[in-house]
């Protein structure tokens, strides 16, 4: 038997539904109505050819459009689907052009029966873009967004995206965006390859029903390794939650996969100070990386500008969750009236069922601006997906933004870094220079109020993987109604480097969550 050409396949994918739909009509039967499962058989079924990276040209005004013009399309509220049934949602579209030239397909499922919205430039506020004739109708979009009652009840705001690769971001109440999910992560550390970034060709949206709480939203992955099929549960509020359920198929054996991949901006912060002539304090999305590990520790890694590229690895089993977090949320700490990174999310990720062995990796590349996003956490599986075998996982990401922590503990307020002379350091030490260092740790909440008259009952357990810790102490901050962790550490060679970490226990009894901190001494 030959191999299927790519043509005729995706040609049989869609029209199976069809086909489906007429031979149980003829049989008196009612069609399947459409759902997660018939995702899954399209994601197989594309999985036995090779990719196609083609992409159409696209006509002629539209190709050439650059960042402003593509910016100035609008989609017209007044022509929103979903709501014709008095449902909470509206769905808009994206233009194709500028960097986005990948149509997706964006389908309306209606009592179970999809249905594809073609395209019609009357849809769209045009903007300086002027058209000759009409663009064809399977233009298709660049990407999809829906609006919801979310801050007030008589007010559309903008609720999640979809637009580029795999990639979607949400908002909670009073939140502005900031970090970004994605559907899948293919070699981010760029293991003998590049990395690899699966695109959504497809999209599902089912009608809502009038007065609905959530948002179901069905997608078709696709990439040169693997094919997959995504279900989005949206629920807004608060903490809009968005639950998602996947099936891989890999084409190929993959050795280094993210699952529930998280993608942020970290340039200035108060760990951080290298690129100090901005007058804004700290410029950032997120502020560090939540680990809700499955030994039941709780760590928290302030992220960093590093010099170079930096990949952490948090080893773990069956994990109960991770995220890029935004702790700061005081304008204070920015000094931004435009940006207002205080009231970015936190997307925090909470896995459904064992995801068995592997690791909560990060990585945190250099940059020297604001606008790029420069830091990625994702789970990372310790066993390669092998070809042809489907991987199906589910987990909720949760966009926070409260003040309310996810563990009873104390957790860390601030990192600060500083030499050892700076409070009086041993003679020995100073001398040490850029080979010693001072971290100053701030813990606030859970029980730790309790020992502000008496911090002499509560002790810094720290620890290193190189060098020595050459002094610790505890001092009183009634400022956050907690306590300050003073670590001092030399390492031996300038261009050495050590993981530390620290946490503070009473009577045996660990009173906060851990922190953990990558340090060099060049």
């Amino acid at each position: 038997m030959t191999e299927p050409t790519r043509r005729a396949l995706l040609t049989g994918i869609a029209a199976l539904s069809v086909a489906g739909t007429a031979s149980t009509a003829q049989e008196g039967r009612a069609p399947k109505p459409f759902d997660f499962e018939e995702v899954e058989r399209r994601a197989e079924e594309l999985a036995k050819v090779a990719y196609d990276a083609r992409v159409p040209p696209l006509p002629a005004p539209i190709a050439k459009l650059d960042y402003d013009a593509w910016r100035d399309i609008r989609f017209k509220p007044d022509k929103a689907f979903l709501g014709g049934e008095n449902s909470p949602f509206r769905l808009q579209l994206f233009h194709v052009g500028f960097l986005y030239t990948r149509p997706v397909t964006v389908n309306l499922a209606r009592r179970g029966i999809a249905t594809p919205i073609a395209y019609q430039s009357s849809l769209f506020d045009m903007g300086r873009t002027k058209l000759d004739k009409p663009l064809p109708v399977d233009l298709g979009f660049a990407g999809l967004r829906f609006h919801s009652y979310l801050n007030k009840p008589n007010l559309l705001d903008e609720l999640i995206v979809f637009l580029g690769a795999s990639y979607y971001r949400f908002l909670g109440r009073d939140q502005l965006y900031g970090l970004s999910a994605r559907g899948l992560a293919l070699n981010v550390e760029g293991e003998g390859a590049p990395e690899e970034f699966p695109v959504f060709r497809e999209f599902w949206v089912t009608m809502p029903e009038t007065n609905a709480d959530s948002l179901l939203i069905h997608a078709l992955l696709d990439s040169p390794s693997v094919t997959g099929a995504f279900a989005f549960t949206v629920k807004p509020g608060d903490e809009t939650s968005v639950a998602v359920r996947s099936t891989l198929i890999p084409r190929v054996a993959l050795p280094s996969v993210g699952v529930a991949p998280l993608t942020s901006m970290f340039f200035i912060g108060e760990n951080d100070r290298h690129h100090s002539d901005d007058y804004r304090p700290e410029l950032h999305d997120s502020d560090g990386l939540q680990i809700a590990a499955g030994s039941g520790e709780w760590l928290w890694r302030p992220l960093d500008n590093p010099k170079a590229r930096r990949i952490s690895s948090f080893v773990d089993r069956d994990p109960k969750g991770f995220g890029l977090m935004q702790r700061d949320r005081a304008f204070e700490s920015y000094q931004d009236l435009e940006a207002s990174y205080g009231r970015r999310p936190s997307y925090f990720v909470e896995p459904e069922g064992g995801w068995g062995e592997g690791a909560v990796t990060l990585m945190e590349l250099p940059t020297d601006t604001e606008v790029n996003d420069n830091i990625v956490a994702y789970w990372r599986p310790k066993q390669p997906y092998p070809a042809g075998e489907p991987v199906r996982m589910s987990y909720r990401v949760r966009a926070r933004s409260s003040n309310t922590r996810l563990h009873p503990g104390g957790y860390v307020a601030n990192t600060f870094l500083a030499a050892t002379s700076a409070s009086g350091a041993a003679k020995g030490e100073e001398a040490k220079g850029t080979l010693s260092r001072r971290f100053l740790i701030d813990f606030a909440g859970g029980e730790l109020p309790y020992y502000l008259p008496d911090p002499s009952k509560v002790e810094v357990v720290a620890d290193a993987s190189r060098g020595r810790i050459t002094a610790t102490s505890i001092t009183p901050n009634p400022h956050i109604g907690g306590l300050r962790a003073a670590i001092d550490i030399t390492l031996d060679a300038a261009d050495q480097s050590t993981d530390l970490r620290a946490f503070l226990r009473a009577g045996g009894r660990a009173l906060s969550e851990t922190w953990v901190y990558p340090w060099t001494a060049a």
